[in-house]
């Protein structure tokens, strides 16, 4: 049985790149009947907040994929720990009593300058005797990983995207595995949950791919056969720097695309894309066509490009993206999505109107935030002032649109109020004025909608209804006449 995890740590909001990782790690589950697991990472005490977290679950639930099995790292700390002693007691690690390694707090581990340390000597040769007295009487200790230096011993996995990976111990420092204060560090924790958990692949960015051969000492430290890995190429901005919140502003979070009006199907296929292709190049694809077409072979080693700029924040191709599945999704869960857009601006809506309004917006909207430019006028007593200019029709004059305005008021007043029956009417009443059909029906829109771009003229004459483009055509009928 295929088991993989997501394992985010609470200390920020759901990034876009985790949010790809959960993804790539659900489709895989999904496509090969396997187990999705949800896991938190959250050992660092001191970053993590419960604001975080629910940023993180608010971002996962958006997206709409589910996960089968849901644990915290907090709660496991004796497994983690467990572990240590275990790893200790075959000989495969060592307490380091030095005082800057006890005061470790974070994943540098190194209690020396960077450079060529591997490993405090001192510590690493003292006797078991001397080491457990000295532990006995209650002398801080960092736990760490004896890596057999001199061994000649080569570290070898296979990545099904870097393919074959290798390292040499002796470039390997002794890492830390668990602290003075008894947490344990990220590499020790991730993997005695990785064992626990019975994962089989491990599916996380490109970051990660030089701990791996840390996680493979432990993993084989543990009696354990190392699971398979799969790292992700980064997702980088523009520039080329890793995409960080406190660079990049807030269009590195997943609340901001949902915020925004992004569907979180669109959003999902576009994250997608980052860093992977179908075989056969697709590119709009939905939740279901992607569980099925989904493999690491298809995913690259270079960095993927998310494209924004200040002015505008979103890459091109997720706003086309989206704009593709809202054409192509049914017009009822379209309105359903709509509504609350409608509503958080202020606009009592009622659901049968909104039904009647999509249709005929569906296809000039590419966010869900865009009904609120191009349909504001179905949902505003009053239209937006606009210059009386506006109503005068390509190839006319004043008095064209106001005569077509007169016709019209004295047309509609009598008119059956449905789509063919507006069509008909209208279109009789430009040949009774001895003008183009198109030459009439330019001043009626703006005078109903405040703007000569709008959706289809009939449509939109039927939901706006009688009373309302009545009243509409007189205010426009007295702003020429002034």
């Amino acid at each position: 049985m295929i088991r993989v995890r997501f394992a985010p740590s609470p200390t920020g909001y759901l990034h876009v790149g985790s949010a790809r990782t959960f993804i790539f790690n659900w489709l895989y589950a999904r496509r090969n009947g396997g187990t999705m697991i949800l896991r938190i990472d959250d050992t660092d005490l001191e970053r993590n907040t419960e604001a975080s977290l629910r940023s993180i679950f608010e971002g996962l639930q958006w997206l709409g994929l589910d996960w089968d099995e849901q644990y915290r790292q907090s709660e496991r700390l004796d497994l983690h720990r467990q572990l240590a002693e275990s790893i200790l007691a075959k000989g495969l690690a060592y307490r380091d009593f030095t005082p800057a390694a006890a005061a470790e707090t974070d994943d540098t581990e190194k209690p020396h300058a960077a450079g060529a340390w591997l490993a405090n000597p001192g510590q690493r040769e003292m006797s078991a005797e001397e080491s457990d007295r000295r532990a006995a009487a209650g002398e801080p200790y960092v736990i760490r990983f004896r890596v057999p230096h001199g061994s000649g011993e080569v570290v070898r996995f296979h990545d099904a995207v870097y393919g074959e990976q290798s390292k040499s111990v002796d470039d390997i420092e002794d890492f830390a595995l668990l602290r003075s204060s008894g947490a344990p560090t990220y590499h020790l924790a991730s993997c005695a949950d990785d064992v626990d958990l019975r994962i089989t692949h491990v599916v996380r960015g490109q970051d990660h791919l030089t701990n791996t051969f840390k996680h493979v000492l432990i993993f084989r430290a543990a009696g354990i056969e190392p699971p398979q890995f799969a790292h992700l190429p980064l997702l980088i901005a523009p520039d080329g720097s890793k995409l960080s919140k406190r660079k990049h502003g807030p269009v590195v979070s997943v609340t901001t695309y949902r915020d925004s009006g992004f569907l979180p199907q669109a959003f999902i296929n576009f994250l997608c894309l980052l860093g992977w292709s179908p075989k056969d190049d697709r590119e709009k694809m939905t939740r279901e066509e992607l569980v099925g077409i989904f493999s690491f072979e298809g995913i690259n080693r270079s960095n993927a490009v998310i494209n924004f700029t200040e002015e505008d924040p979103f890459d091109a191709k997720a706003v086309w993206l989206n704009a593709e599945h809202i054409r192509t999704m049914p017009a009822a869960s379209l309105s359903e999505a709509l509504l609350p857009v409608v509503h958080a601006a202020g606009f009592a809506v009622t659901a049968e109107k909104m039904a009647q309004i999509t249709p005929l917006i569906q296809e000039r909207i590419r966010l869900l935030r865009d009904v609120l430019l191009v349909a504001d006028f179905f949902f505003a007593q009053e239209l937006a002032p606009y210059p009386a200019t506006e109503l005068i029709p390509k190839k006319g004059d004043a008095a064209m649109a106001l005569r077509s305005l007169q016709k019209a008021l004295e047309t509609l007043a009598t008119a059956e109020f449905t789509h063919d029956g507006l069509d008909a009417a209208l279109r009789s009443a430009a040949e009774s004025l001895g003008i183009k059909a198109g030459q009439m029906f330019e001043p009626i829109r703006v005078a109903v909608c405040g703007r000569k771009t709008a959706p289809p003229l009939f449509g939109t004459l039927e939901v706006l209804g009688r009373e309302i483009c009545l009243a509409r055509i007189e205010q426009a009928i007295a702003k020429l006449n002034s």
